[in-house]
């Protein structure tokens, strides 16, 4: 994040294609401004949910607080309607409130975004991590939680979750908490990514994307008794989703070899297993399926009585959603 604070009566902006590092950064700014005002009330309103009259609401004082937060997310999703509105309201935010805005990266809303970057007091960029900086990031995310990690158990780690920061974040979090002395070793990286002939959570999300139901389940079964956290079989499978989607999208663009290996941000070995399970899917089958897997994964992490259950039930949804080839 710069090194300039947000402050009331201003514009921030974070944008970039990074979801899990715009979920933070915004996070980080709404906690940062409450540090100043503790009793600012706090609005967080999805951009294709905005009229003119909620708009005026979030970005005028609160009737039981000094000070207002307002954060509009998915910026390029914002009414055309409504454009001309916000960025009057950006060049003139009231002393009393603070205004955070989040544009997910891409075209839609570029021209706005542009704007609102101009007019901003802070501006925070996040980019997609390049594959030299997810080791960096795993290292960052495990002194953020005053942890530590044995050198070769840094790159075990990203050669076996991938590129997506949120399930490197979810992987550090698990291995962190089961560990004795908050230190990762490659043993336990070991344990967690390697269990009967290769059974991992990554596995399962492979079974399941090829639409070998009865193994996924099995291998689900199995990976949880030998010590699989829930959590990373719900990460694996929604960063398989997402390279998927990645692909798709690529593909559609006709790029090829290491263009889409460098764009999906996977080896170029597995482009064509990629190549395979795309197959099977289309766009609006990969949204559907991601939306389950978000619903398993608020589930295991305590929506749910049985993780277990609430396991199996994901993977046999998602295998109702894929195509036959």
């Amino acid at each position: 994040m710069a090194v300039t604070p947000p402050r009331f009566g201003t514009l921030t902006v974070v944008f970039g294609p990074e979801s899990f590092l715009a979920e933070r950064a915004v996070a980080r700014i709404v906690a940062a401004l409450k540090v100043g005002e503790p009793s600012a009330a706090v609005t967080e309103t999805a951009a294709e949910d905005l009229s003119y009259g909620r708009l005026q609401e979030i970005t005028g004082a609160d009737l039981f607080a000094s000070s207002t937060i307002a954060v509009v997310r998915g910026l390029e999703r914002l009414p055309k309607d409504l454009v001309t509105r916000l960025i009057d309201v950006a060049r003139d935010v009231p002393a009393e409130v603070a205004l955070v805005v989040q544009h997910g990266g891409g075209n839609a809303g570029r021209t706005t975004l542009d704007t609102l970057k101009k007019t901003a007091g802070l501006v925070v960029e996040c980019l997609a991590l390049k594959p030299g900086q997810l080791g960096e990031f795993v290292r960052g995310e495990v002194a953020a939680a005053h942890g530590a990690i044995e050198p070769r158990a840094t790159q075990q780690l990203v050669d076996a979750v991938g590129s997506d920061t949120r399930a490197l974040a979810a992987a550090v979090a698990q291995l962190l908490a089961d560990s004795a002395d908050a230190t990762i070793t490659t043993a336990q990286v070991r344990r967690y990514f390697a269990g009967r002939a290769n059974v991992t959570s990554f596995a399962v999300a492979d079974d399941c994307l090829d639409g070998k139901t009865g193994p996924a389940v099995e291998k689900l079964r199995w990976a949880l008794a030998t010590g699989t956290a829930p959590v990373l079989v719900t990460a694996a499978l929604a960063n398989a989703l997402r390279q998927l989607g990645k692909f798709d999208e690529a593909a559609r663009q006709h790029r090829r070899g290491a263009d889409i290996a460098s764009a999906v941000g996977v080896p170029p070995w597995k482009v064509e297993r990629l190549a395979h399970q795309a197959r099977a899917w289309d766009e609006r089958s990969i949204g559907a399926a991601i939306r389950v897997v978000a619903q398993a994964d608020a589930d295991v992490k305590g929506g749910a009585a049985d993780a277990g259950y609430a396991l199996e039930r994901m993977v046999l949804t998602v295998a109702t959603l894929r195509r036959r080839a």
